[in-house]
């Protein structure tokens, strides 16, 4: 019982914070916004009992991607001056393929509903332990091989960046 009631939290915490991404005027508040939306939905993989994905999500969307959005936002410095007025065909339009969008959604969910589950039987599905299980019994030569691509991507970006001293 504990987790549907975390899941309706979790649930009501990620879409309460996604309207306000679109409906807040101040682009900083949207992104903290989505930073929360991020962290809920981490939550909802916790509760399916998949730690290494919410950790990965945590990571790598609130942490790296939300960064660059703000960093990105404070670069531009927006003014409510500064910007341009919207013509009303593109309004028409962003509603039009807005109520595309919650067409597709709710027949989606409404084709999910008769899905169960069956996937998350297993209590240790999601569990890090496996996973390195897996990756390192079936899956270790191309393991291996994209470290070994990431060390060398690394050691170019380096010395790329590097200055010639004269």
């Amino acid at each position: 019982m504990s987790a549907e009631l975390g899941f309706y939290f979790l649930a009501a915490v990620s879409v309460i914070c996604a309207l306000i991404v679109v409906l807040s005027r101040n682009p900083v508040y949207s992104v903290l916004a989505l930073i929360l939306t991020f962290f809920a939905i981490a939550g909802h993989y916790f509760l399916m009992n998949s730690q290494f994905l919410a950790a990965v999500h945590i990571i790598v969307y609130a942490g790296a991607i939300m960064v660059l959005f703000l960093y990105v936002i404070m670069m531009l410095n927006l003014n409510m001056e500064t910007e341009p007025n919207k013509n009303r065909t593109w309004k028409i339009g962003a509603g039009v393929a807005a109520t595309l969008l919650l067409i597709v959604l709710v027949a989606s969910i409404g084709g999910a509903s008769a899905m169960t589950g069956t996937a998350a039987a297993e209590d240790n599905i999601g569990l890090v332990e496996n996973l390195g299980i897996v990756l390192y019994r079936d899956y270790l030569l191309p393991f291996e091989v994209s470290a070994i691509l990431f060390l060398a991507g690394m050691v170019g970006a380096v010395m790329l960046g590097k200055r010639e001293i004269r």
